[in-house]
């Protein structure tokens, strides 16, 4: 066994099992973490199979920006771990089977294009472009319409996940300008006619029970 062969089983173990600790640690944050280790293992295979761009888009734009967003949203946000974690276990094996079909149709569908026996050979004037322009004229031009549609999934994931960060708690406060503005006189100040009472002091009542007594 080479050592490329070995890299590959040791960064594919690592990356197998923080993939598990994502779903099973019980703290958000530190399923976030182990995240940021499987993002981390995944680049680096990909390094091995020598598509450094997509390796360093991985480490720079999911590691490096996305998942720090995460984690702090994460540690803002404040989430009851067992109240999510709850039926977690129950309902492990529906689950597993789920993810196990779906990986299934995908190597299906994938393991064509992993034979690399296969793959056509590259002409001289593409070896000199390089990975990463004959990738973004491989996606521009032969898979624009799917590219499109991730797009599209992905904003709808971001609406999405805007909508959920804005749920109203009863505990907080919080003002409505166009409320303020529209105030008038009448709905800030109210005046009441109250009948003027005149309480006698007890010495001048004490005085006039004593005059009219004599």
């Amino acid at each position: 066994m080479d050592t490329i062969t070995a890299l590959f089983y040791v960064f594919s173990a690592v990356l197998l099992g923080a993939s598990f600790r994502v779903i099973t640690a019980r703290s958000t944050v530190h399923s976030a973490l182990f995240l940021i280790l499987a993002f981390f293992n995944a680049s680096c295979i990909w390094m091995l199979l020598k598509a450094e761009f997509l390796a360093i888009t991985l480490v720079l734009v999911y590691i490096g920006a996305v998942m720090v967003l995460f984690l702090f949203v994460v540690m803002m946000l404040d989430i009851n771990s067992d109240k999510v974690r709850e039926g977690f276990w129950k309902h492990l094996p529906l689950a597993g089977l789920v993810g196990a079909l779906i990986a299934l149709e995908m190597a299906v569908i994938l393991m064509g294009g992993f034979q690399v026996s296969q793959a056509p050979e590259l002409s001289a004037e593409a070896v000199k472009m390089g990975n990463t322009k004959l990738l973004g004229i491989e996606i521009y031009t032969h898979y624009l319409y799917p590219l499109q549609v991730a797009a599209v999934l992905l904003l709808v994931a971001i609406i999405a996940a805007i909508a959920l960060t804005l749920r109203r708690r009863k505990d907080s406060r919080y003002q409505d300008p166009a409320e303020q503005v529209k105030v008038k006189k009448a709905d800030r100040l109210k005046i009441v006619k109250v009948q003027p009472s005149i309480d006698t002091p007890a010495a001048a009542a004490a005085e006039n029970n004593t005059q009219g007594g004599a």
